[in-house]
């Protein structure tokens, strides 16, 4: 049985065990967070209907909430006019172990 979760802006593919890396939580570690379900599909039952899913949410355990991601670097330049720009980012993240789906 697997899942297709809506976490943090994206949708991620769970089973239950499964770690999964997020953007950050509000959660701090070692407290339980809930998604809500897109679809899930229990061998060949697919479940794809709004009411039915509302009913449906995937449990997890926030394992660590310290992570950052990679280094994405931006650089703007104009020609000719002496204009350069070079800015960086890392997105906050959140790591959770998935502890059950019902």
């Amino acid at each position: 049985m697997y899942a297709i979760v809506k976490a943090g802006g994206h949708q991620e593919k769970v089973e239950v065990g499964d770690v999964i890396t997020v953007n950050r939580l509000a959660a701090k570690k070692g407290e339980s967070v809930e998604f809500p379900v897109a679809l899930v599909v229990d061998g060949a039952k697919v479940t794809l209907a709004a009411k039915d899913l509302a009913k449906v949410s995937a449990k997890g355990e926030v394992v660590d909430d310290g992570l950052k991601g990679p280094k994405i670097r931006i650089q703007k330049f104009k020609n000719k006019t002496g204009v350069a720009r070079k800015k960086g980012h890392r997105q906050q993240l959140s790591t959770v172990k998935i502890t059950a789906i019902a």
